[in-house]
């Protein structure tokens, strides 16, 4: 899965995409490189980060995912968590939902039902704004799985089909760098779960943290490790800023499993 930040102020790549021109070119170039999915957000959710209106969220994603619809027969991802943009971008022929905040939005659950696509519940302790003062957990995997098998059936009561949800522990929402080693060292329990498991690590500042203070630019060989050992534990998708280098790692890991 590459992503497609079209926003002033995503951690890595804020304001490089934020106009509907420079995301399609950013688009070719990811489906040259052998992107699976394409990831579209209109609102970052980088630690501290404030939200963005519905209006500004459509305004941002609706035009790159027709764009990208007439363009490519590719999944297209909305990565967000209002379900006016929910609505609004799967009309417009995005087949994956993306939510951080799980379908916690009033309303998200049933009309994510209603819609027959796929989404990805993402676990966060907290909100973007406030994730990352002091996250404490019992045991953080089997408190994570907890959580998902809560979200899993209320999902199922609103009328969604099991075989449509995908998993995201969410690296980096509201976890330590402790926290974070021990959900990848631990990946394959979330197998029992019974769904596809996806990691966002790419370019995070746990990579950042493990190559002593690396700024984001500094941050590609780590990810593509970190998005190895996460195939290797149980992912099935990965999602990426880096698309060329993490599709060539993981070839290269393919051919040898």
């Amino acid at each position: 899965m590459g992503v497609l930040n079209v926003t002033p102020d995503s951690f890595s790549d804020g304001g490089q995409y934020n106009d509907t021109s420079s995301a399609i070119h950013r688009a070719k170039v990811m489906l040259r490189q052998g992107v699976d999915i394409i990831d579209v957000g209109g609102e970052s959710t980088r630690p501290g980060s404030s939200s963005a209106t519905a209006s500004e969220e459509l305004e941002r994603v609706i035009p790159v995912i027709k764009g990208l619809r007439n363009l490519t027969d590719k999944p297209i991802s909305v990565d967000t968590s209002k379900p006016e943009v929910m609505e609004q971008s799967v009309a417009a022929g995005a087949s994956i939902i993306n939510d951080v905040c799980a379908l916690s939005a009033d309303g998200a659950k049933e009309l994510a039902a209603s819609l027959g696509v796929k989404v990805c519940l993402m676990h966060m302790k907290g909100t973007p704004r406030n994730m990352q003062i002091n996250p404490t957990y019992g045991d953080v995997v089997e408190d994570i799985k907890e959580f998902f098998e809560d979200k899993i059936q209320s999902c199922i009561d609103a009328g969604m089909k099991k075989n449509n949800i995908i998993l995201d522990p969410g690296f980096g929402f509201g976890k330590t760098l402790e926290h974070n080693l021990e959900i990848l060292k631990r990946l394959s329990e979330f197998k029992s779960l019974k769904l596809p498991i996806m990691v966002g690590i790419s370019r995070k500042s746990m990579i950042g943290s493990l190559l002593n203070g690396r700024e984001t630019d500094g941050r590609l060989v780590g990810s593509v490790a970190a998005a190895i050992l996460a195939v290797q534990n149980g992912a099935s998708i990965v999602r990426v800023h880096d698309v060329l280098e993490t599709v060539d790692a993981l070839s290269v890991l393919h051919s040898v499993n």
